[in-house]
């Protein structure tokens, strides 16, 4: 039963990973080995079944509502020539690529999932990353692999908040998890500024002194690193959780432009010879490149993004406003109390998204003819995207809600929780954070994966007498490197920058850092351990 259990995690490798086959063929595959055997093995009812397919179709409204807002801002920014104007302020400030990377996929991106979460910073950061010269394949990886360290606390802590709901609902408990969170991370995440520098060089700068390219930068990226990781931890020690992932990228992206400004520990060749990749990929110019519009107009659309979304999480009238009115979402579908699907429309990233392109077309722009053409040609590029989120969805909400079977069976994720935990208690804070992972890369959420495995991960350290507030914050951070490899994650950011078809490739480029990022926990969780 194992295997049949295993089906949804191992058939996408082998099909996207292995076989190179696009999502849409590699998902429907994989859906429809998992209805089956779910059908056959597990036990699950037709109307399980349907109500499971229904819930998916539902849920990947959201998830193409926000891609299409994101799709419409960047293809309104074009036409402005805001994302030229943009893209003259970073080189402004350095043309070394291996800067850029930091400043925008993990500190930018770091801002936005703080505030949004949802898979919604890859897709805003990938095509500013494509804008100032980046290829589209690198600009997806980095953008996946910076949006981890983040995700922890994304969304304004809704990891820990619904992620951990069914542990603990006590503040104090959630302030200790999100304090420990970032002492992990203070071994790790620190890293990840040093780890994105050296996949960019590795995987696409030329062949020569690459380690010396690296090394050039190094103290410089440590620094950031450090920098991000010092504030998160203070921000848990004297705030609380809620709003590590706002003001650490936030506090670092100051510190970031100063000491790039001033040269702090960077080399003379930084800014004499920056670090460059000759590549295609930059978009040509809608607009006159010298263009007089200012920097703060060119970002306003962005920087409007970030107060929307702040404001709608923070405010909490407005907040019971939003999520009250043009509520879409469908409770208790086919009747089963435990199968629904969530979407605020007003509250959704997608809908501030789409009034900041808006906005931001009056303000650029003074006018509104482009938008209609504009969200034409969006809705029109979106169809492949469609269907390879559907049919992941399908496989995703089949694999989740089999605990709804005749067989009086766990569901398939907690069936492979209690199997891996059977065999490994005695290590388990080094597969906590693999667990947790394994969670995203199903799901495609940090806070669904944790929602998921939470409970057991709570039970696992108990009856292994391990200290309970390390092992959630392995899961919690697992949970989040897992948006490295969450697929309908790469299928989405895919659509945006053009590589429908190439999400095989990604995930073979984005596993290895994940899976890197989920041991390096691991061992800073057991040298936690012995410290406590």
């Amino acid at each position: 039963m194992i295997f049949v259990a295993l089906a949804a995690i191992i058939l996408p490798l082998i099909l996207l990973g292995g076989f190179n086959l696009p999502a849409t063929r590699g998902m429907s595959i994989s859906a429809v080995v998992v209805i089956i055997t779910g059908y056959f093995f597990w036990k699950l009812s037709p109307a399980v079944l349907g109500a499971s397919i229904l819930q998916a179709l539902h849920k990947s409204l959201p998830i193409l509502w926000i891609l299409f807002g994101a799709l419409l801002m960047l293809n309104s920014l074009r036409h402005t020539g805001a994302i030229d104007r943009i893209n003259q302020g970073f080189k402004a400030l350095s043309a070394d690529m291996r800067l850029q990377t930091v400043l925008v996929a993990f500190l930018f991106g770091g801002l936005i999932e703080g505030v949004s979460g949802f898979g919604t910073p890859a897709m805003v950061t990938a095509p500013l990353l494509i804008a100032l010269g980046f290829s589209p394949m690198a600009a997806v990886i980095l953008a996946l692999v910076a949006d981890s360290t983040p995700a922890a606390f994304g969304a304004v802590g809704t990891p820990l908040t619904v992620g951990l709901s069914n542990v603990t609902e006590k503040a104090s408990l959630l302030n200790q998890i999100g304090l420990r969170v970032t002492q992990l991370d203070l071994f790790v995440g620190a890293l990840m500024p040093a780890v994105l520098i050296l996949i960019l060089i590795l995987g696409f700068g030329p062949a020569e002194h690459r380690f010396k390219q690296w090394l050039n930068v190094l103290p410089w990226a440590l620094l950031i690193g450090l920098v991000y990781s010092s504030i998160a931890l203070l921000s848990a020690w004297l705030i609380g959780y809620e709003f590590i992932s706002i003001l650490a990228p936030l506090g670092t992206l100051i510190v970031a432009i100063v000491s790039i400004r001033q040269h702090w520990l960077l080399p003379a060749a930084v800014r004499e010879t920056p670090w460059q990749v000759a590549t295609a990929a930059a978009q040509p110019a809608t607009t006159d490149p010298k263009t007089e519009m200012s920097l703060l107009k060119a970002w306003f659309p962005y920087l409007l993004v970030v107060v929307l979304l702040l404001t709608t999480r923070v405010w909490q009238p407005l907040k019971n406003f939003l999520t009250n009115t043009l509520n879409l979402s469908w409770e208790h579908i086919l009747g089963f109390k435990t199968i629904s699907s969530d979407w605020e429309f007003l509250y959704s990233p997608g809908t501030i998204l789409a009034l900041a392109a808006i906005i931001g077309l009056l303000v650029q722009a003074r006018s509104l003819k482009p938008l209609a053409p504009t969200a034409k040609k969006v809705v029109s590029s979106m169809g492949g995207t469609a269907l390879a989120l559907i049919v992941t969805l399908i496989m995703v909400q089949v694999f989740t809600n089999s605990g709804l079977n005749a067989g009086k069976l766990p569901s398939m994720p907690m069936y492979i929780a209690k199997f891996v935990a059977k065999y490994l208690a005695g290590i388990w804070i080094i597969i906590a954070p693999f667990l947790g992972e394994l969670g995203s890369f199903v799901t495609g959420s940090a806070t669904v994966s944790t929602l998921t495995f939470a409970q057991i991960q709570a039970d696992i350290a108990s009856n292994a007498q391990l200290n309970q507030p390390i092992v959630l914050p392995a899961q919690l951070i697992g949970a989040a490197a897992g948006n490295m490899i969450c697929v309908h994650n790469i299928v989405a950011v895919s659509s945006v920058v053009g590589l429908n078809g190439q999400e095989g490739a990604i995930l073979r480029q984005t596993i290895l850092p994940a899976l890197g990022y989920a041991a390096l926990i691991g061992l800073a969780g057991l040298v936690l351990m012995t410290l406590v």
